[in-house]
């Protein structure tokens, strides 16, 4: 058994080496769980023992064939978790994130697939995060637009929205902004707000930059350039 920690930061490599892909900056590690910079050379030392990860000082850490499957497998029991939590029990999307970060360590494989069966093996989360099938087969899961590669004029879908800021999933939500969502982009200024028009009749909402930019999409129609 792997501890919770262990877990974390297999988990946490396996989201920004995709980001990046290539090797994660020790510095970009540590910001993203929230500790001192040290703290994670000692463990990426420690990982690197167990063959989990490839680490050079100063070159940074990537998963190894053994430490991916372990990272997928953990992926896997969270984002199950997420849709079970707003399927079933009527969790809001904006609380689940850190719910299932909870539970996600305490699940075996067997039990998660035992949820997927009760969903009916959901290929994506509540946020449009893929879901790593029982095989850990994630194939086809890239999103490569974003809100912000749109112009005035294009209807896209949405397809994903960053799952870890609650007031900005609650935002989106009461703007009919999910998943899924179709939305015509209506303006973009050059201080940087996307205003996009829901199809759903829902008023209009405007998003900065960095937000639009984590938005995945997929286009539907362009407009004019």
């Amino acid at each position: 058994m792997l501890s919770a920690i262990v877990e974390d930061y297999l988990k946490a490599i396996y989201y920004l080496q995709n980001e990046t892909d290539g090797r994660v900056r020790t510095s970009a590690l540590a910001e993203y769980m929230d500790v001192e910079q040290s703290t994670v050379t000692s463990m990426m030392k420690k990982l690197s023992e167990r063959n989990f990860v490839h680490y050079e000082p100063y070159q940074g850490v990537k998963l190894t064939d053994t430490g991916v499957p372990i990272a997928l497998e953990i992926i896997r029991h969270h984002r199950l978790l997420e849709r079970y939590l707003t399927d079933h029990l009527e969790y809001d999307w904006a609380e689940v994130h850190d719910e299932a970060d909870r539970l996600e360590h305490h699940i075996s494989s067997q039990f998660a697939d035992r949820i997927a069966e009760q969903l009916e093996d959901p290929a994506v989360d509540p946020h449009g995060d893929p879901i790593p099938t029982a095989d850990l087969d994630v194939s086809g899961a890239k999103y490569e637009d974003t809100l912000a590669d749109h112009q005035v004029g294009d209807s896209v879908r949405i397809e994903r929205v960053p799952d870890k800021d609650p007031a900005l999933l609650r935002y989106l939500s009461e703007h009919g902004i999910h998943p899924g969502t179709v939305v015509d982009v209506v303006e973009t200024t050059s201080f940087g707000m996307v205003t996009l028009d829901p199809d759903s009749g829902d008023e209009p909402v405007a998003l900065p930059d960095e937000v639009a930019r984590s938005v995945s999409t997929r286009s539907l129609t362009k407009g004019a350039n």
